[in-house]
C-alpha cells in the first residue's frame, strides 16, 4: 500500500483505519473532533482521530502497526512522518449520558468510514460545551450545523434530557434558528 503520509487527508486516514480493523472483524466507530473536520470540510481541523471501539487494544494496536503506527501511551499511536495521531477512546459510542446506535458510512478509495451522524456529531460537541463549558466545542457545533442537514428538533430533545436546554438556547442563536 503506497500512502503519502505526511499529506493523507484525514478522512481518508479514518477510512483506511476502519478498513484495515474490518479486516480482522474489529468494528471502529470515528467520534470527536475528527467529525467535526469532515463534515465541516476542514473548516475545523483536528489533528487527533478518536475511535471506539469494543476490540482488545492490543488487538487494535497489532493493526495499527501493520500500518506504521506505534503505542504512545495506553490509547494513543503516533506514526512520525503522519500529521495525525490515533486514540481508542472507551466505549461504548454516546453522547452525553446517551448510547447512540444509528452511524453513517462515508466511503472513500482507502476504505469505508463509519462515524457518528452530522445530528450526533452536533450532539457530541455539545456534550463538552454543556459539561465543561468548553467554547470552542459550541463553535464546533454551530460549524456542523451550518454544514450538514442536522436534525434541531432531535438536539433539543437530547439537550432537554441532558439538562442543559438555556445553553441548547445559546447554541440556537450562534446557529440563527
Amino acid at each position: 500500500m503506497n500512502v503519502d503520509w505526511k499529506n493523507i487527508k484525514i478522512k481518508n486516514l479514518a477510512a483506511l483505519v476502519c478498513h484495515e480493523l474490518n479486516k480482522e472483524s474489529i468494528d471502529a466507530v470515528l467520534v470527536g473532533g475528527a467529525c467535526v473536520s469532515i463534515y465541516t470540510d476542514n473548516t475545523y481541523v483536528s489533528y487527533d482521530l478518536d475511535f471506539v471501539s469494543h476490540s482488545s487494544l492490543k488487538d487494535i494496536a497489532g493493526i495499527l502497526s501493520c500500518l506504521g503506527f506505534k503505542r504512545e501511551s495506553s490509547r494513543h499511536f503516533i506514526r512520525k512522518d503522519c500529521p495525525f495521531f490515533i486514540e481508542f477512546v472507551a466505549p461504548p459510542v454516546s453522547v452525553g449520558n446517551e448510547p447512540i446506535s444509528t452511524k453513517k458510512t462515508i466511503k472513500t478509495p482507502l476504505g469505508s468510514l463509519k462515524l457518528l451522524t452530522p445530528t450526533d456529531s452536533v450532539k457530541d460537541r455539545l456534550a463538552a460545551y454543556y459539561h465543561w463549558n468548553d467554547p470552542q466545542a459550541l463553535d464546533q457545533a454551530v460549524m456542523v450545523a451550518k454544514a450538514q442537514k442536522v436534525k434541531v428538533a432531535e438536539i433539543r430533545r437530547w439537550s432537554e434530557k441532558e439538562g442543559h436546554i438555556e445553553k441548547f438556547g445559546i447554541f440556537l442563536k450562534k446557529l440563527n434558528v
